[in-house]
């Protein structure tokens, strides 16, 4: 599984510009799932076939990673640029970018040596060796995202795009290795969630699933000095209770809490105070459908080294595959 990772969290694909992803992820599907389709926003959707007496599932991840869009070039050839999801200018400086055309850039601030205060957006550039904006590679409008390699420590991996490509490698695990149930599960790897839980809201509308849920990373209280919470690594997927943009169906919730218990698998149980994920949107479709999400804790989450365990990984592909294996009672 490990190799899967890797190809998903290295592939390059900001919000909107998901297409290496979505190669990457058919290419282990195709022949493994029952259909595989690309909808009109770029939603790659593989569904595998219960025997007809389950629920229609859906089971979201979304592909896109944030990013940075170039706003001007100077006339020394520094690109300026605005975020793409949510980037912090924090985490920025000395890291470096990769454009669709594979130009590479370093981040820089100004006063770099001087300034100590944390920099602003409009104290920060690319500098692509660029002396001028007619030898600039790359424009206004250009798409970029942090250029970092995955790392395998073991127990643990780093790496830029953990949010949400880890999320997307567990659901890929459960559709190759799940045996047929009685339900019908879709899973949809989703565009634009950075910006906006976009695509879960056209896929879930045109799935129109009987339940839902989500798969994506969450913060965790486990290093020094952290905002207190009561997720952290090494212990198991976490159980979403509740984010800023939802409330998990009671159902929903217990369905994978009861599972875990009966399976033996550890779970803990998380309440987000900021952010949400493709759940919202799924969960506000339509006339409603009864949506949760599983989460997977994870360090230093929105920057280019984003750290989750691996057993907690493994242990949410065991969780996901028994909640599809059954009648589905919520």
């Amino acid at each position: 599984m490990k190799t899967l990772i890797k190809s998903l969290v290295e592939a390059w694909g900001p919000s909107g510009y998901e297409g290496h992803v979505r190669t990457t992820l058919s290419g282990y599907l195709v022949g493994q799932v029952d259909e595989i389709r690309t909808d009109s926003m770029g939603n790659l959707i593989a569904l595998k076939k219960g025997d007809g007496s389950g629920k229609r599932v859906m089971i979201a991840s979304h592909m896109d990673e944030i990013g940075i869009a170039v706003t001007h070039v100077d006339v020394n050839g520094f690109l300026r640029f605005g975020p793409v999801g949510g980037l912090m200018p924090l985490t920025l400086v000395g890291n470096r970018v990769r454009f669709a055309n594979g130009t590479i850039g370093v981040i820089g601030r100004e006063d770099w040596l001087v300034e100590r205060s944390l920099p602003t957006w409009k104290q920060v550039f690319i500098d692509v060796g660029a002396t001028c904006p007619d030898d600039a590679p790359v424009g206004i409008g250009d798409m970029g995202a942090i250029d970092r390699s995955f790392c395998d420590l073991g127990k643990r991996l780093v790496s830029k795009a953990m949010d949400d490509r880890i999320a997307c490698a567990i659901a890929a695990q459960t559709a190759l290795t799940m045996y047929p149930g009685p339900n019908d599960v879709y899973f949809v790897f989703t565009v634009q969630e950075e910006v906006g839980t976009r695509g879960a809201m056209v896929s879930a509308f045109g799935i129109a699933p009987d339940v839902a849920v989500s798969v994506d990373v969450t913060p965790v209280g486990d290093t020094p000095e952290a905002t207190p919470t009561s997720v952290v690594l090494g212990k198991g997927p976490a159980v979403k209770v509740k984010d800023s943009g939802m409330l998990a169906h009671p159902g929903v919730k217990d369905w994978m809490v009861r599972t875990a218990e009966n399976a033996g698998i550890p779970y803990q149980l998380e309440v987000l105070v900021a952010g949400t994920t493709d759940a919202y949107s799924i969960q506000t479709s339509r006339a409603g459908v009864p949506a949760g999400c599983l989460s997977v804790p994870c360090r230093y989450v929105h920057t280019p080294s984003e750290m989750v365990d691996y057993q907690d990984v493994t242990q949410s592909v065991e969780l996901l595959s028994a909640m599809l294996a059954n009648p589905i009672a919520i």
